[in-house]
């Protein structure tokens, strides 16, 4: 009889692990998925990116026109409403620039998050073939205790 529940006890341990394996590599593969979702991203395309730059363009907008008007009021020269342009390209310029070191410490970011989950899952499939290893051992000795009753026993 002991015999017959170690081994019964190895099985449903073995079947029980294989559900816990499945779950942990659906888990891994879940976690490249949002990886690889999020890491590639276009950054300009957010919508926290898309309202610094919508801001900055209107910005500019009403810059441009403030510059021109004061030139056909004021009479100013070409060169100060060309500069006032400049400075205003280079505004949209440090936007952008801003964004893409957003984008990077961002990335960054999902990086770490991706790598300490996945090193996580990979410890608990790590640790769950140990325990399959010690539950064989454990069967294999049980029924070897067995067998040696049985034998003692006759």
């Amino acid at each position: 009889m002991s015999a017959v529940g170690n081994i019964f006890g190895g099985i449903s341990a073995s079947k029980a692990m294989k559900k816990v394996k499945k779950n942990l590599e659906s888990q891994k593969q879940a976690n490249q998925d949002w990886y690889d979702r999020r890491y590639n991203e276009d950054a300009t395309q957010r919508a926290d990116a898309q309202r610094i730059l919508t801001k900055t363009e209107e910005m500019i907008k009403n810059r441009n026109r403030q510059a021109a008007g004061a030139q056909a009021v004021m009479g100013g020269t070409e060169e100060s409403v060309a500069a006032a342009k400049a400075a205003n390209n280079q505004a949209l310029a440090d936007a952008t620039s801003q964004i893409a070191v957003n984008a990077e410490a961002r990335k960054d970011r999902i990086e770490q998050s991706y790598q300490q989950k996945d090193a996580q899952l990979q410890d608990a499939l790590n640790n769950m073939e140990v325990n399959k290893a010690h539950a064989i051992s454990s069967a294999v000795q049980g029924v070897t205790q067995a067998g040696a009753g049985i034998a003692g026993a006759f």
